[in-house]
């Protein structure tokens, strides 16, 4: 960790060892070991070639580039064994609401889905790195392999202010292109913006070969619509504040919303990507452990 000595806060430390507990009791049972390859560090996604060795396999000379240049060169590949999990943590506005009925804000909600997916990947000796973004990306964290990777994890997500506005489409195109290695993308966001642009970013992912994962993390008062008296709704990423009388646009709310969640659904599916609604009065432990297992049991 950085020697700063705000990184050295009391509070701050006891904030970070706090979710990294709750991290290690939410994923204890799914850490799956390591991944197998029947290829012995050669997997069908081609990566470089590079010049013959003595004692090289010659199974993986590349004949073709023998007869044009009369040289040998063996064609590499991205090892299977070593995972790589893009974490992409939305940290806009609309993150920071939180209803009576929740226990943690959605940003909050999602950095604990987060830490404990970080800690799972690095326990199964697999790397990860962490992408937060509002309207544009705020912060870029290399994927790793090592252990205390995960603090420097945990101190970006704890230093994340959610100011802005959320522009889903246009970051999901900058980061396909900047995430030069295939690997698992996890989006923990609420989503709040056009959904056309945002499944258009989505198809980018999937342009580059990343497998995606969507958890799509949500208050429950967003679900449900709770209000009945007269209410001042507060306006988040720039949208003005709305005093009015719930129980007169209840219905019409549900059903846009339930159109929006329709939606993105749908368009996870066609661009094939997991998606996993999570309410934020959900227990972590649950919501989490029991996508892990499913998602296990269909790679098994």
């Amino acid at each position: 960790m950085d020697a700063n000595p705000k990184y050295l806060d009391p509070q701050t430390l006891a904030k970070l060892q706090g979710l990294e507990l709750r991290a290690r009791s939410i994923v204890e049972g799914y850490v799956s070991g390591v991944h197998r390859s029947p290829y012995h560090g050669f997997s069908i996604e081609f990566a470089e070639h590079r010049e013959y060795s003595p004692g090289d396999d010659l199974r993986y000379v590349d004949w073709k580039v023998f007869g044009k240049s009369d040289k040998f060169y063996l064609k590499q590949y991205e090892e299977e064994t070593n995972l790589v999990v893009y974490l992409v943590l939305d940290t806009s506005e609309s993150m920071r609401y939180k209803s009576d009925d929740a226990a943690l804000s959605k940003l909050e909600y999602a950095q604990c889905i987060a830490a404990s997916l970080a800690y799972l990947v690095l326990q199964q000796q697999d790397s990860v790195g962490l992408v937060t973004f509002d309207s544009e990306v705020r912060s870029l964290v290399r994927p790793s392999s090592n252990p205390s990777h995960l603090k420097q994890l945990l101190h970006v997500m704890e230093t994340s202010e959610p100011h802005r506005k959320t522009r889903t489409g246009p970051i999901f195109h900058d980061l396909a292109e900047r995430l030069k290695r295939r690997g698992l993308v996890v989006i923990l966001s609420d989503l709040f913006d056009d959904v056309g642009t945002m499944l258009a970013g989505l198809k980018h992912f999937r342009h580059r070969r990343h497998d995606i994962v969507m958890f799509h993390v949500l208050d429950p008062a967003e679900l449900d619509f709770p209000f009945k008296q007269t209410t001042l709704f507060k306006g988040l990423e720039q949208l003005p504040d709305v005093l009015t009388d719930p129980r007169s646009l209840r219905q019409a709310y549900l059903e846009e919303f339930g159109k929006f969640l329709n939606s993105v659904r749908k368009g996870c599916r066609d661009q094939r990507a997991d998606y996993l609604q999570l309410r934020t009065d959900q227990s972590l432990d649950v919501a989490l452990s029991s996508y892990v297992a499913a998602r296990m049991a269909r790679m098994a």
